[in-house]
């Protein structure tokens, strides 16, 4: 695959891939499927799903190993970190405020907009916290992805992956190190078709379909991973007693 301007481009993630390719590449096989529908240039919204704290290092590597920087959504708490803080904000990062309804609108505008003025994608787990699904399906969806993708007009592409709750379980403490190049499957979806939903995109109802449609799109690449269906309705922690923390959008 020719590479893209945006991993050429001398940048601060050329630095981390030195460490966190190597790492990864020896705990993990990665197999991507769908690699065409992640664009090779401009801006995009991705979307996972999420069943093990290791999963960020997974998706980061197989979107790095495509052509384009992986970038993430993350609490903007984490911006505040010494060190990491400075490692968020030079690799573009998007902060998360938890925030008044109209400030998140606001917040989510402009950074749709510095989106697609830069031509950056960004990675943002629907669920917002691993999956409370007792067989890591994906469980209900929150609105932050679609909002952005609404928000700029941007192509919201979904993403599954499965097998590295071989390497880290969920709420897993630790690391499965041996035997080492376990196989993880990726596949990229076409995107998800939200544009009848634009002039909409500030109501709650098309939040809600679009987050739905989302959600729908991300199950049926786990099924075609996993080899069998899902369960027909999605898990909703709140009708099981169970909190939803870490959430990063709402």
């Amino acid at each position: 695959m020719r590479a893209t301007a945006e991993k050429t481009r001398p940048s601060l993630f050329w630095f981390l891939a030195v460490f966190v390719v190597p790492f990864v590449s020896f705990l993990a096989k990665i197999r991507i499927r769908g690699e065409e529908k992640l664009p090779r240039s401009g801006s995009f919204v991705m979307a996972p799903n999420h069943y093990s704290e290791f999963d960020p290092l997974i998706v980061a590597v197989a979107v790095w190993r495509l052509g384009r920087a992986p970038r993430f959504m993350a609490k903007e708490s984490l911006f505040r970190v010494p060190v990491l803080g400075w490692a968020l904000r030079g690799t573009g990062m998007i902060p998360v405020a938890r925030a008044t309804s109209v400030a998140a609108a606001k917040q989510t505008i402009s950074q749709s907009k510095e989106l697609v003025e830069h031509g950056r994608g960004v990675i943002v787990y629907p669920e917002g916290t691993l999956t409370r699904d007792p067989e890591l399906w994906p469980m209900r969806g929150k609105s932050g992805a679609v909002r952005l993708a609404l928000a700029g007009r941007i192509p919201l592409i979904p993403m599954a992956q499965w097998g590295t709750q071989n390497i880290m379980g969920r709420y897993q403490k630790g690391l499965s190190l041996w035997p080492p190049r376990k196989k993880i499957d990726v596949v990229i979806g076409d995107p998800v078709d939200i544009s009848d939903l634009y002039d909409r995109a500030g109501e709650n109802a098309a939040l809600l379909e679009a987050t739905d449609r989302l959600m729908t799109a991300i199950t049926a690449l786990l099924e075609e991973l996993r080899g069998e269906k899902a369960p027909a309705k999605r898990w909703n922690p709140a009708e099981h007693g169970q909190r939803e923390t870490g959430r990063l959008d709402s």
